[in-house]
């Protein structure tokens, strides 16, 4: 019996020790094309709808209208287009992270454009928020709370009619005025470390 108590001991004072050798010796999928880990999507999943379920607000302090439609769509096209996308030109940024990014802008599950079948007060907090280990910004000291708001119910609205001026600025192609590498200054050279 006390070797058996002494077995069990010595087995859960290993779990720990080979858990720690096996993370720092970089063994965990960490880079973006790794295989996740088992369960890492339950994992992660359930807790941060539960989150969003018990704190996002429920109800909207600006109207769908015009105003908000055309506001959102500058704000979206300035701060989330980069990773998400606009109407006919994914990001191919979004299709490089993990996990992927969602094209706001594409339809899934059927006529579900982005995430217009969320309530607009999710959107509002993942926005305001971010959520870990995506990649995706909390805009809460960005944006200020209307703007927020104005871009939450943009894409609450992605699957019905937008009026013109909004639409003119989410069907515009993403286009980045990165110079190319040649016209970029030279970096001074930095010594070799002996």
């Amino acid at each position: 019996m006390l070797r058996m108590l002494l077995g069990i001991l010595i087995g859960l004072a290993l779990v720990p020790v080979l858990g720690y050798l096996w993370f720092t010796k970089g063994n965990p999928p960490v880079a973006v094309a790794d295989a996740p880990l088992p369960f890492e999507r339950i994992i992660t999943h359930i807790p941060l709808h539960a989150r969003i379920d018990r704190d996002m607000p429920k109800t909207v302090p600006v109207t769908a209208d015009e105003a908000t439609f055309v506001a959102g769509a500058h704000i979206y096209r300035e701060q989330c287009a980069f990773c998400h996308g606009v109407s006919g030109s994914p990001s191919v940024v979004g299709e490089h992270m993990f996990p992927h990014v969602p094209q706001l802008w594409e339809k899934h599950h059927g006529n579900v454009v982005g995430v217009s079948d969320d309530p607009a007060g999710e959107t509002y907090w993942k926005v305001a928020n971010g959520i870990r280990l995506t990649g995706m910004p909390a805009y809460d000291h960005i944006l200020t709370e209307t703007e927020m708001w104005q871009v939450s119910v943009l894409l609450a609205n992605a699957d019905k009619p937008l009026p013109p001026a909004a639409l003119v600025m989410l069907k515009q192609p993403l286009q980045f005025d990165t110079p190319p590498v040649a016209s970029l200054p030279a970096m001074p050279a930095k010594p070799m470390a002996k």
